[in-house]
């Protein structure tokens, strides 16, 4: 298997940064390559190598798969790295839960706190929507830190469910959202996860390049 990742700015793309982070906090070998975001809903160049236009887009190869969106690479990539979900049957049911809970929902979250790992502000105002979403974030990291006993989301390794969180723990920096107790606590060691801080750190070096709204 040879992956390459296809992935817009680190600066600005969450749904590139997860599959980017599991793969590399699971040290999976693949290759990067970016493509920088420019005004407008579909990016021709992207068409190339996405059949949606979008990122991020997984291409194994010498075998010929494509794989577009980001928790259908990271299921893909668990077909082949088993441990890219929690061993325990009850953990796995709640990573996924949580996961695909994380990929439909937030929606206030994205909109009011857009993705800039480079930025640093303050919210003048919290939405009761906003609010909704942090108070579901609270429960859900206290409830999965609770059961299955940390530090990670469902358990004790690093998984795809903390790989798709991994862009909260950095709006929650951006935008100093403190989450409570154990949930604080959980997404101040996700955003100090050396995949994490890898991601951040290309985002802050590439600067403020084209950047198309994408949340």
């Amino acid at each position: 298997m040879t992956l390459t990742l296809f992935i817009g700015n680190k600066r600005y793309s969450s749904w590139s940064m997860r599959p980017w982070v599991l793969l590399k906090a699971l040290e999976i070998p693949f290759e990067e390559k970016i493509y920088f975001f420019k005004p407008g809903t579909v990016q021709q160049d992207f068409l190339s190598f996405s059949p949606t236009g979008k990122v991020p887009c997984l291409h194994d190869t010498p075998t010929s798969i494509v794989v577009w969106d980001s928790l259908a690479i990271c299921e893909y990539v668990a077909e082949r790295y088993p441990n890219a979900w929690p061993e325990d049957i009850v953990a796995r049911a709640f990573a996924r839960g949580a996961s695909a809970e994380m990929h439909s929902g937030f929606f206030e979250l994205r909109k009011t706190c857009p993705m800039n790992v480079a930025l640093k502000a303050e919210l003048e105002m919290r939405s009761e929507g906003l609010q909704k979403d942090i108070a579901r974030l609270n429960a859900l990291f206290e409830e999965g830190l609770t059961r299955f006993g940390g530090p990670w989301l469902a358990g004790t390794e690093f998984t795809i469910a903390d790989a798709m969180f991994a862009p909260v723990a950095s709006r929650c920096r951006t935008y100093g959202i403190q989450l409570e107790g154990k949930a604080g606590e959980y997404v101040d060691r996700l955003f100090q996860h050396p995949a994490v801080q890898e991601w951040v750190r290309g985002g802050i070096a590439e600067g403020a390049q084209y950047y198309a709204g994408l949340p």
